[in-house]
């Protein structure tokens, strides 16, 4: 699966870092941090497709997004529950994934209006840790998104940049 993600700053993964011990007792711990921007699918032709998402960014400006605290899915649609994540507020961000589904499909369930920007920490551990990891305040973390990845899934790497004009 391919996706065009958001890196986060050192900051974020700073933050990730140090949530880390209260992480341990879930299935899965993120070891690597993004935003996932748009979900693009599988191609035989890779270029192709980032060719596709490269021109649906061309002059997409620079925005600002905010971590504004931990949240997480307690029924997510795909994978095990609950999912912990840093929530990232950024309507920038909501506008680029919108724009990016009129030139590729949405996943229901998932994105269009059910999108929701987020940074994810864990998933599948115990509802009671999840809710207490919510209720935790944390510092914003605001920054801005100057580019983007263009991020191949299988390999678990971002596969080009696109820089979004200040």
């Amino acid at each position: 699966m391919y996706s065009v993600n958001v890196p986060v700053p050192g900051r974020v993964r700073t933050l990730a870092n140090e949530l880390y011990p209260e992480l341990v007792g879930f299935d899965s711990v993120r070891d690597t941090h993004s935003c996932l921007l748009k979900r693009l699918g599988d191609a035989d032709h890779v270029a192709q497709l980032q060719h596709r998402a490269h021109r649906a960014l061309e002059g997409t400006p620079a925005v600002e997004a905010t971590i504004t605290g931990i949240d997480y899915f307690e029924d997510p649609p795909l994978g095990s529950a609950p999912v912990v994540y840093l929530a990232v507020e950024s309507p920038g961000l909501e506008k680029i994934h919108d724009d990016l589904t009129d030139t590729f499909d949405v996943i229901e369930g998932l994105e269009g209006a059910d999108y929701v920007p987020h940074v994810t920490l864990a998933r599948g551990g115990d509802a009671a840790t999840a809710t207490r990891l919510a209720d935790r305040e944390i510092d914003p973390v605001t920054w801005t998104v100057s580019e983007l990845e263009f991020w191949d899934g299988s390999y678990k790497l971002p596969v080009s940049r696109v820089s979004l004009p200040a």
